[in-house]
């Protein structure tokens, strides 16, 4: 299904401290803010989205503004992390990777339903990060790595995490935007300050990921390689 371009957006605009995409890793990092759902909780928090729902007929305004005062509300109850709630998948969500959600005009209807697909895509958020968080795991350089270890698992990281992204998203609209987002919270995963991670990941993809194109193999490995030269000076072997 198609959504107009002003859908885009992912999150609220206007406070850039509830776009996941903004968000450090320490913000999200499921290791460090715990999540638990009981069966009271969650029927306490879709009563109160359900109440929040705009009536039939309301028009775009309400129904961002419904969408915005929902982020909000999950953000304050269970940490920031919640904000990426509904950073779907193509151009509805603004290139994320919930499935549980699409956009305002397409998910906003009636209020139990409504507060249930809020639920279903919170949950399914969640489950990414902690899938991201045992990736990384799995693929952060050990730390008494030498520089010829640490370009090897450097280039690895970059081009599996890609794939990942890409797999997940299908590669429609936007989807380069969590890729940078997954692989600068990599880097933030592996000790290294948030800016300095940015600039590294924009130096790498350098704009070569577009919309409705899924990258070549010889694109992602030329990434990764890129994205291990830069961190360490050396180029990554092979014999791995």
């Amino acid at each position: 299904m198609s959504c107009p371009a002003r859908f885009w957006r992912n999150t609220t605009a206007i406070d850039y401290e509830l776009a996941p995409a903004w968000l450090p890793w320490s913000a999200v990092d499921p290791h460090v803010i715990a999540f638990a759902l009981s069966e009271a909780e969650a029927s306490e928090i879709t009563t109160v989205i359900a109440s929040m729902v705009p009536p039939d007929g309301a028009g775009w305004e309400e129904e961002h503004r419904f969408t915005t005062e929902v982020t909000a509300l999950l953000a304050a109850r269970y940490g920031r992390w919640a904000c990426g709630w509904h950073w779907a998948v193509g151009e509805g969500g603004g290139g994320g990777v919930v499935t549980s959600w699409c956009c305002t005009s397409h998910s906003v209807g009636a209020p139990t339903a409504t507060a249930a697909a809020v639920l279903a895509s919170l949950l399914e958020w969640r489950d990414w990060l902690e899938e991201l968080a045992q990736r990384f795991e799995q693929l952060a350089p050990p730390m008494d790595a030498d520089a010829d270890d640490r370009s090897w698992h450097l280039e690895r990281a970059a081009t599996r995490l890609v794939t990942v992204v890409v797999d997940r998203t299908g590669a429609e609209d936007g989807w380069y935007g969590l890729c940078h987002t997954v692989l600068t919270w990599f880097l933030a995963s592996t000790g290294m300050g948030p800016e300095d991670a940015k600039d590294a990941v924009v130096r790498a993809i350098g704009g070569r990921f577009k919309s409705w194109a899924v990258p070549s193999r010889n694109l992602i490995d030329a990434v990764g390689e890129e994205f291990a030269v830069d961190l360490t000076g050396v180029r990554p072997y092979r014999d791995h």
